[in-house]
């Protein structure tokens, strides 16, 4: 692809430029709050926004990137009409996102896309050797053993921007982060249905389930929250993460979400991250390290009754977590299957075409009818990915 806009730089660049994917979304929006505290430390080259059109063209217009991605001709059309003496160029589809990830004028790349469509684009990161930002846990989740590797090739410098996994790397200091360690532990905030019965479980609402008590998120990663299946998630994300395996990550439930996770280390020591619950604190460890810069996060009041309290997370209320465990286990391509079915189920739940324990039980009865194999390409991962979500889909049309 080449790239002919002619935007010049400003007299004074910024250090870094960044591309950030997945811009209209909570994380996305997020960095762009933190870059505009620094203009003089970090510039925008490019933003994709998929289909929300008029936030996307707000944005163009405080941050002026040299380019932007959508999802289509017809956002493109859309976008290109409602900025009409822009210079930004406006790209379209997947080899775009990945063109703006591999650019060579970018340094730092985050990777905010929700779901395994951030897959391509931050595998094209790691490949050119940026400094990756990593948001979008189901590129590892569904392609962790490619993903490192082509981290550990190219010489990318990978930071989990997740809170929960940026703060075990902040907890495990210096070159070598593995020594001492017994186990880590991921906290989980539980969500809004924390102390439902299994019977109130089954009225719940779209609703309901996107009023995360502490986060401000999307709705997808809102009702994963509810479901437990985003901490589920992130256990096999910090497995690829920080070489652990299954048995070495404990999730203790943590409603007021202010410990965002602790590393566990075998002289008995206990190292933990707070802070406020703010996305811009990890987006801003990660844009700076490993330096520290203003975030416009709140900081945390100790004089206020924090009231911390932890619990074990209920598996049988909750079963997305025990499937994540279980797919973990297993390996190769698993958790790439839980990750497909989880997505169309929580589309299906959204939609109102199935109740909120319903999610659960499509992601089992599709794990449960695929084989699982050695984990090998990225094109056998796409199509098992593909055959998932079909076969989710088919299990949603059965029930309604």
């Amino acid at each position: 692809m080449t790239f002919s806009n002619g935007v010049s730089e400003p007299a004074s660049a910024p250090r870094q430029w960044v591309t950030v994917l997945g811009s209209t979304g909570s994380v996305g929006c997020n960095t762009l709050d933190v870059i505009a505290r620094h203009p003089g430390r970090f510039g925008v080259f490019a933003l994709s926004g998929h289909r929300n059109i008029e936030l996307l063209a707000r944005q163009i217009e405080q941050h002026r990137p040299r380019y932007a991605v959508v999802a289509d001709i017809n956002g493109q059309r859309a976008l290109m009409e409602r900025l009409s003496d822009t210079s930004t160029e406006i790209l379209v589809g997947t080899a775009a996102l990945e063109a703006m990830a591999e650019h060579p004028d970018v340094q730092v790349v985050m990777a905010a896309i929700v779901g395994s469509a951030g897959l391509l684009s931050s595998l094209a990161a790691a490949r050119a050797g940026k400094r990756l930002l990593l948001a979008n846990k189901e590129s590892l989740v569904v392609a962790g053993d490619l993903l490192m590797s082509a981290v550990k090739r190219s010489g990318a410098e990978l930071l989990p921007i997740d809170s929960e996994h940026n703060a075990i790397f902040q907890c495990m200091p210096g070159e070598h982060r593995r020594q001492g360690v017994a186990s880590v532990l991921l906290t989980a905030s539980g969500g809004p249905f924390l102390n439902f019965t299994a019977g109130q479980l089954e009225q719940v609402t779209p609703e309901q389930a996107v009023a995360h008590p502490n986060w401000s998120m999307g709705q997808k990663i809102s009702v994963d929250s509810a479901t437990l299946m985003n901490k589920g998630l992130e256990l096999i994300e910090a497995c690829w993460l920080f070489d652990l395996q299954p048995a070495d990550v404990e999730v203790v439930v943590h409603p007021q979400s202010v410990i965002h996770s602790m590393v566990r280390y075998i002289d008995g020591s206990v190292i933990a991250q707070l802070g406020s619950p703010d996305m811009r604190t990890p987006i801003a460890f990660g844009l700076a390290y490993p330096d520290r810069i203003d975030s416009g996060s709140a900081a945390l009041e100790f004089t206020a009754q924090l009231g911390l309290s932890f619990d074990q997370p209920d598996r049988a209320r909750f079963p997305c977590l025990r499937l994540a465990e279980e797919a973990i286990a297993v390996g190769g391509t698993c958790p790439a299957v839980l990750n497909a079915a989880n997505e169309i189920s929580v589309e299906a739940f959204l939609q109102r075409r199935l109740s909120f324990p319903q999610i659960a039980h499509i992601n089992e009865q599709v794990l449960n009818q695929l084989a699982h194999e050695p984990a090998e390409s990225v094109e056998q991962l796409l199509g098992i990915d593909a055959r998932a979500r079909t076969l989710a889909k088919a299990a949603i049309e059965a029930r309604t």
